[in-house]
C-alpha cells in the first residue's frame, strides 16, 4: 500500500477542492492510501509515514502562499527520501507560475524529496473562485497520473 499525502494551503477554498478532486483520482488506482491536510495541520514528526507528498498552494503575487514555502522549508530540514508533485490555483495570466517556484524551492531546499512530474496549474474564474468547470477533469486525471506514475 502507498502512503500519500495531499497537502494544501487555501484562501478562499479553492486550492483545497482541487486538493480533494486531486485525491478522488488517486483513488481509482488500487493500492493508494490518501490522506488530505491543510499544511496549516501537519504534524511534521508523522510525514515520515508517507512515500509521496503532494503539495498545492493558490498562486499568490506570482507565487506559492508564505505557509506553502514554509512547509517546503520545514520539509528540507527533515532528512527524507519521498517522492512529490505540486500544484496551484491561478487567475488571469499567471499560469504555472507557483508550480514553478515551488518546484524550484523543493529542489533548493529540499534534496531528499524527488519530483515525479511536473506541475498541476488549474484556473480561477476571479480571486474567490469558483474554478473553471473545464478545469475538474485535469484535476482528477492528474491525481489518476500520479498515482499510476509512483505505483510503477
Amino acid at each position: 500500500m502507498t502512503k500519500v499525502l495531499v497537502a494544501f494551503d487555501t484562501k478562499y477554498g479553492n486550492t483545497k477542492l482541487v486538493a480533494e478532486t486531486i485525491v478522488e483520482g488517486m483513488r481509482e488506482v488500487e493500492g493508494m492510501e490518501v490522506t488530505i491536510s491543510n499544511m496549516k495541520e501537519i504534524d511534521l514528526k508523522k510525514i515520515i509515514n508517507y512515500d509521496v507528498i503532494l503539495m498545492g498552494s493558490p498562486n499568490h503575487m506570482g507565487g506559492p502562499t508564505r505557509t506553502a514555502k514554509k512547509f517546503i522549508d520545514k520539509l528540507g530540514k527533515l532528512t527524507l527520501n519521498k517522492l512529490v508533485a505540486v500544484f496551484d490555483t491561478y487567475m488571469h495570466k499567471d499560469f504555472d507560475k507557483a508550480v514553478k517556484k515551488m518546484e524550484e524551492k523543493i529542489n533548493d531546499k529540499a534534496p531528499g524529496l524527488k519530483i515525479v512530474t511536473h506541475g498541476l496549474s488549474i484556473r480561477v474564474e476571479g480571486m474567490k473562485g469558483p474554478i473553471a468547470e473545464e478545469e475538474f477533469p485535469k484535476c482528477r486525471e492528474f491525481g489518476k497520473q500520479v498515482a499510476t506514475q509512483i505505483k510503477s
